[in-house]
């Protein structure tokens, strides 16, 4: 899977899914404050990359994501 899909099918659902605002969604935004995610969206969008994706996060993962591009590059190496 390209990088590109990647990005496409993470945008698609956080606009779907958590009501993220298109706008707001670019590689530089704050994964937790720009886009307005809480502790309770975070439980969702493992659920949302295990079904989109078929990979497995745990909090480890999520310890060094900061951006939207951290996240990305995340389900990138999940995917490897």
């Amino acid at each position: 899977m390209t990088k590109e899909v990647i990005v496409e099918k993470i945008n698609d659902f956080l606009v779907d899914e958590f009501e993220v605002d298109e706008e707001e969604m670019s590689p530089e935004a704050d994964l937790k404050d720009a886009l307005e995610l809480d502790s309770l969206d975070f439980v969702d969008l493992v659920v949302a990359v295990e079904s989109n994706f078929g990979v497995k996060l745990v909090g480890e993962d999520f310890v060094s994501v900061k951006t939207l591009q951290d996240f990305y590059d995340l389900i990138e190496r999940k995917l490897a």
